[in-house]
């Protein structure tokens, strides 16, 4: 059964919520768009308030990941900062997971000159079992990056767009982006 509070009734706006956990400010609070599997992708739509569906990947093609957002962020491209999420099963659109962040891919989308940066945390959810042990992206290997990288250059290629990554780095570089891109 549900907690009832003497809050106003309806949902919490997701993009509104803290974007660090209030007892462990290094986790990170994460609100998933798309859930790993899926050939649907959704995303939060600001001014209506709901989860809308964006696109539909073709057959045999699938979120590897689970995919969100850092509520309370905000980046070159005027979206919240994207989250690529490790846990042991699948979340659900406007699901909130606290997660330990491990990297962040550095990349940009669009043609040279009119590139605009896109870049995405990698974070792992902080209660799962298959990933505890994954510290930073280093731990997860070589093929892991390169599979994420190939998943995003044919997701943009979709969208005739070209993606490209400039850099796959650490925990620290990523709490920067973090802390950079928060909506004061």
């Amino acid at each position: 059964m549900a907690k009832t509070t003497d809050r106003s009734p309806g949902l919490a706006d997701p993009v509104r919520l803290k974007p660090r956990d209030q007892d462990e400010p290094d986790l990170i609070v994460v609100i998933i768009e798309t859930h790993k599997g899926s050939r649907n992708k959704y995303a939060y739509d600001v001014k209506e308030r709901i989860f809308e569906l964006k696109k539909v990947l073709p057959a045999g093609m699938a979120f590897p990941y689970d995919f969100g957002f850092v509520p309370s962020t905000i980046r070159g491209d005027g979206d919240a900062l994207d989250v690529l999420v490790l846990m042991d099963e699948p979340a659900f659109a406007g699901c909130k997971l606290t997660c330990r962040v491990i990297g962040i891919i550095e990349g940009e989308q669009g043609a040279k000159g009119h590139a605009e940066r896109n870049d995405r945390v990698v974070a792992v959810e902080n209660a799962n079992h298959s990933f505890a042990h994954v510290r930073k992206m280093t731990d997860l290997g070589r093929t892991f990056c390169k599979e994420v990288e190939d998943f995003f250059v044919k997701y943009h290629q979709l969208d005739a767009k070209k993606y490209r990554v400039l850099a796959i780095k650490g925990p620290k570089a990523a709490q920067r982006a973090i802390k950079s891109a928060r909506v004061r």
